[in-house]
This record gives C-alpha cells, structure tokens and sequence, in this order.
C-alpha cells in the first residue's frame, strides 16, 4: 500500500513539474537551473551502496531527503577551498591592467563602480566522473529531477515546434504561391492568317473562349486577338477557342470566318499556343460577301475590336462600299459579257454559231445566205475561215488556195464545211520566197496575228516556219496544227438552226 501512495505522490509530483516547467518556460533562463556539485557527500557513498538492489526508492521519505540535502549544502558553504586550489589561476596574480573591469550601465552620472571579479575565488568546473553522476542522481529529488526532465521535454518540444512551424511556413508559401497562379490572369498567343489585316488601322479578331478556369467556374466570353494572335489573357484552365466574326480591314476587307475549334490548356504566363490553335482567314471575293457578315463583323468591332464605336462605324461602311462596288463591277462584266456573246453569236437560215473568244474583236464577218466568212478585222481579203452549209450527198469545192480545214453535220440533211488558207504553213512559204504563187504578200505583223489566231498561239512563229514546215514544203504538219485548233475553238459552236 505504501508503495502504491508513493507511486501516486511521484506521479502527481511528476505532473506539477511539467505544468510548472511549461508555465514558466518563457521565464526559466539557464541562471535559475543551477547543478551544485557540493550537494554530493562522498561520505555517504558506502550508504547508498549499502542499500540492497531491490530497495524501493520511494520507502526514503521526501522531506528526510530533502533536508538531508539542504544541510549537505549547508555542510559545503563552509567548507574552505577544494584541493585543486593549486591548478586554479587567480586573476589577481595578473597585472592591474589585465584585470576583468565593466561600468555598470545605465548610472549616469554617478561614479564609476569597479566590478573586477577575482577568478581565483572560484574554482574552475570538473567534469564529473561516472559514479559521481550516478551519486548526484541518486542524491537528486524527485521533484528537481522531475522538474529538469520536464525542461529537457519542453526544450526539444520548442525546437521540435520550430521546425514544424518552418516547415509548415515554407509549405503555407508554397501553397499561396500556387494559389496566387491560380488567380492570376496568363497572357496566351495564338495562331491568325489574315492575309492584308494590320490591326492598328482595322479591327481586332473576336475570338470565342469557352471552358473552366482553376477554380471549377465556367468561362464563356469573347476576346480579341491582333493579327499576330496576341491579346488573349485568362486564368489557368482548360478551354475552347473559335473565330466568332470577321475582322474588318482598313480597306474594308471581310473574311471567311473558319469552323475549326481548338481545344488549349492555359498553364502558365506567355505561353505560345501557336501549335494548338490556329486560323486561317481567306478572303472571299468581295461581291459575294452578304449583309449579315457585315453586321456581324460591325458587331464585334464595336464590342471590343475596334478603337471606338466611330472608328467601328467607319470600318462597316468600308466593308459596305467594297462589296458594293465588287457587285457592281461583276454586274458591269456579265453585261458585257452578255453583249460580247450577242456580237459574237452569228446566225443563218440553216445553222449558228459563236465567235472564239480568243478571235473575238480581232476578227469581222460577212454573210451570204447559208455562207458565212470570218476574215481578219479591217481586211476582207484575209479570211481565216469560211463556213459553207451543203445538202448531205453533195459535193463540196473549196476556193483556190484554201484547204478543209472541217466539217459539221447539222442533222437536219446538211453538213457546214469549213475551209481556208493553212496560214501556218502558207505565211512562212510565202515570207521565204517558197510559194509561186502566194495569196498575197503579208506585212510581218500580220504574218504573225494570223498564225497566232489559227494555232491558238500555241507555238510561236519562228517554231511554225522553221519546225513544222519543215524544209521540204510540206504542209501536212501545219494543216493538222490548225485544224486541230479550229476542231477545238469554232467547230463544237456550230448548230442546227432552230
């Protein structure tokens, strides 16, 4: 039973000195835990060692203890100097000079108070040996022993504390960092083909941006890239991006607007994107660009695209008067192109035609009945091409000179002959002196618009008199150069009359 009490007493006196030593730690400094190697009495070692292993130390009384330990002290303040006296030196042995002197601090002017401390009055520490630190544990009470563990636990409890707080600071860092990213606006480049597009005097590229930032919030919202696709800033997050309207060109160029979409991730400030989303704005003819892709592009630039709504303003009806004036000139072409075909469409009794384009303002025609002769503009003694309808069982005789260059049959018991000089073959003959009796003669001009118009151009004069006539005269090369061509640009227009 009175082992069990004095169990108790340890353990609560163990509590007090932990609840004491942590109250007080901000107030303990190392002066007030003072180890007095005195409190030791040699004599009283052949006790302790008296005492049988299995003696309970808590059957010693605690207030016996403790005054056993009082007057050991007691004992040890009047006991002169130690031994070891011989080995201590005594600052005073030393020069007036090397003594230790401090000023009080803080007196003033009061006089000056000489503190020297005499080193030889106190002995110098020694190192305890092993069995005079087991002596002091013994000697030890509980109460101080428990009071210095204590210390020792609220020591490392302070350093462990420091270290955690740092650490727990660098992590708490580290994390608003993150955090900060998270919240801060990334400037992003993408990638625009805008063939023409100088933003500072048109209009920004509206850019549609949909997904979710890092914070888990929903993002759709429209943004404006320059022609070099940089203007895009948003938070980190995940995010799709697509064309939501032309810009407007200072000129008042329109573009297509693409469909392709792109799916980006925003990481980190600056980020190139250029490989994950790029456009292509191709421009479109002018007058084929409506109403409604005005406005839209209008639309945007005075959202955000443009400097201003004026400026926007501005830009609308320049996209307005260009289209409107591509219109009218494709209006002013078909018109055109409508009276050139009725100019170059040529009609008889039995059958039609067209001009070749490609003759058409370079030559003229003259019509007699069912024939029908295309000659050189300005010169009716140049034919290139006379077309002559004859009934189907009939023979036909070209003129003197000319060569059947082809036929048509009309399906309704005739066949349009079509006959004429081989001027590829008869212009370099007659130029060199070849031909006895030569058409006429030919201004060299007219030599070669004459074989540009029955070849089409596709050979050049020199190719067709040195190379295709050839030396011998013969004409099959030049014949079958034109023909074809006549077979290609005139024959395919001929037909029935309705």
């Amino acid at each position: 039973m009175k082992d069990e009490t004095t169990g108790q007493e340890d353990a609560v006196q163990d509590a007090e000195a932990c609840a004491e030593a942590l109250e007080s730690l901000d107030r303990i400094s190392l002066d007030d835990v003072a180890f007095d190697d005195s409190s030791v009495d040699v004599q009283d070692e052949p006790e302790i060692e008296a005492q049988p292993d299995d003696q309970d130390t808590g059957d010693v009384e605690p207030a016996e203890d403790e005054a056993d330990h009082e007057d050991t002290e007691s004992e040890a303040d009047d006991q002169p100097g130690s031994d070891t006296s011989e080995e201590t030196i005594l600052l005073d042995n030393l020069p007036a000079e090397d003594s230790l002197t401090r000023e009080l601090p803080g007196l003033g002017s009061a006089p000056a108070v000489d503190e020297t401390i005499a080193m030889g009055d106190i002995p110098l520490p020694s190192v305890p040996s092993a069995r005079e630190a087991e002596v002091r544990h013994r000697k030890m009470s509980p109460k101080r022993r428990n009071l210095m563990v204590a210390g020792v636990v609220a020591v490392a409890l302070v350093a462990g504390g420091a270290g955690y707080a740092a650490w727990n600071g660098y992590r708490q860092e580290q994390a608003a960092v993150v955090a900060a990213n998270a919240h801060t606006m990334m400037s992003v480049q993408i990638g625009v083909h805008a063939a023409g597009l100088d933003c500072s005097t048109g209009s920004k590229i509206p850019v549609q941006v949909s997904g979710q930032d890092s914070d888990g919030s929903s993002v759709s919202e429209t943004l404006y890239v320059d022609e070099h696709g940089r203007g895009i800033k948003l938070l980190p997050g995940d995010y799709t991006f697509s064309i939501a309207a032309s810009p407007i060109a200072a000129d008042g160029t329109i573009y297509t607007v693409p469909t392709t979409k792109a799916q980006v991730t925003v990481k980190n400030d600056g980020q190139d994107l250029r490989a994950q989303a790029t456009f292509k704005l191709k421009v479109p003819s002018a007058d084929t660009v409506t109403d409604d892709q005005i406005d839209a592009a209008a639309k945007y630039a005075e959202e955000g695209g443009a400097s201003s709504a004026a400026a926007a303003k501005v830009l609308q009806q320049a996209a307005t008067a260009r289209r409107d004036a591509a219109v009218n000139a494709v209006s002013a072409q078909k018109a055109q192109a409508s009276r050139d075909a009725d100019a170059r469409h040529k009609a008889t009794d039995l059958y039609q035609l067209d001009i070749p384009v490609e003759w058409y303002g370079k030559v003229a025609t003259w019509q007699n009945g069912n024939t029908l002769c295309i000659y050189l503009d300005g010169d009716t003694n140049t034919p290139l091409v006379t077309l002559v309808a004859v009934r189907d069982g009939e023979t036909f005789t070209p003129d003197d000179g000319d060569t059947v260059l082809g036929t048509v049959s009309l399906g309704n018991g005739y066949t349009v002959y079509a006959s004429g000089p081989v001027y590829p073959y008869v212009i370099p003959q007659t130029v060199n002196g070849h031909t006895q009796n030569p058409v006429s003669t030919y201004p060299m001009d007219t030599a070669i618009e004459l074989v540009e118009l029955t070849t089409g151009n596709r050979y050049t004069y020199s190719q067709i008199k040195n190379d295709l006539v050839g030396k011998d005269g013969k004409a099959d090369a030049a014949t079958k150069l034109e023909t074809d061509y006549l077979a290609q640009i005139l024959l395919p227009s001929i037909k029935a009359q309705d």
